[in-house]
């Protein structure tokens, strides 16, 4: 069902100049990218979800009560985890971790087991840990809203840390500047075909 607006209407798509327009503020920032994992329970052995997403910051500017803003798109497996448990984890990754890009950025975990050959270790929080990123945060998704193509929560950060406060952090260009052509093109695809997905859903 398409997403309406606070006065009932649909977003209606721009018309090209003022799109472009609209991505090149856009092109003015490189956002980090984050690991987001979850599962159906905390309970080891029970499924697991992860993926790689931009749309991750910090909500919140008082110390001891941090939160942090998550956009998922619902067409993810990771985003039916976190619905299901209320939780998840986000890791901020190194220019050195291609391979948790390629592992959970290029594959839907309805069709494989990201986790296949990964020991299934948790947060205090029951989301699933890996080996790997800079820092990490515990997330208890505390409000959410749907915006047609995303779910967007906001959660209470229990827990977290920096585990490598001298690595720098891998940034969507970035990654398409690592990125070996073959995967280039992959990433490239499922841009597009996500894309196609969200505007149907928006």
């Amino acid at each position: 069902m398409p997403s309406t607006d606070s006065h009932g209407t649909t977003p209606q798509p721009l018309d090209q100049p003022t799109a472009d327009a609209v991505n090149a503020v856009y092109h003015l920032y490189d956002p980090p990218l984050w690991l987001v994992t979850a599962a159906e329970t905390a309970t080891p052995g029970s499924r697991r979800g992860g993926c790689i997403a931009t749309f991750v910051a910090r909500a919140s500017i008082v110390r001891d009560r941090p939160r942090m803003v998550a956009g998922i798109a619902r067409q993810h497996h990771t985003w039916r985890m976190i619905e299901a448990s209320r939780r998840f984890a986000v890791y901020l990754l190194p220019e050195s971790a291609l391979d948790l890009v390629w592992r959970f950025g290029l594959a839907t975990g309805r069709d494989v087991d990201k986790y296949a050959d990964l020991a299934d270790e948790r947060t205090p929080l029951g989301s699933p840990r890996v080996d790997g990123p800079i820092a990490w945060l515990d997330c208890r998704v505390e409000r959410s809203m749907t915006t047609g193509d995303r779910s967007v929560y906001v959660a209470q950060i229990p827990g977290g840390g920096a585990l490598d406060a001298n690595a720098t952090p891998l940034t969507a260009g970035r990654l398409m500047q690592l990125a070996p052509a073959d995967k280039r093109a992959e990433l490239d695809r499922l841009y597009a075909r996500d894309g196609g997905i969200d505007a149907a859903a928006i």
